[in-house]
């Protein structure tokens, strides 16, 4: 899969994602892809930045969301604003 490819699924996988972010106010962007298309960062806004449950959306949420689309992502992280 190339870099274009993979930037697309997790896209994908973040589309599918964000109306649930939205619905509590938040949302989600891609900001990069790293580590030999591994590690993915991105990162949470609205009222996702304050929430207090955040890291459980971004693995249980968005990590594995991503990883259905994409298996060879190995961890998602969150870089604040």
């Amino acid at each position: 899969m190339t870099s274009e490819e993979l930037r697309e699924k997790v896209e994908f996988a973040l589309a599918e994602i964000r109306p649930f972010l939205q619905s509590d106010g938040g949302d989600i962007s891609l900001l990069s892809i790293e580590d030999n298309d591994t590690l993915v960062k991105v990162q949470l806004q609205g009222a996702c930045v304050g929430c207090s449950v955040n890291q459980m959306t971004l693995k249980s949420g968005v990590e594995m969301t991503i990883k259905k689309y994409a298996p060879q992502i190995e961890q998602v992280i969150n870089i604040d604003a």
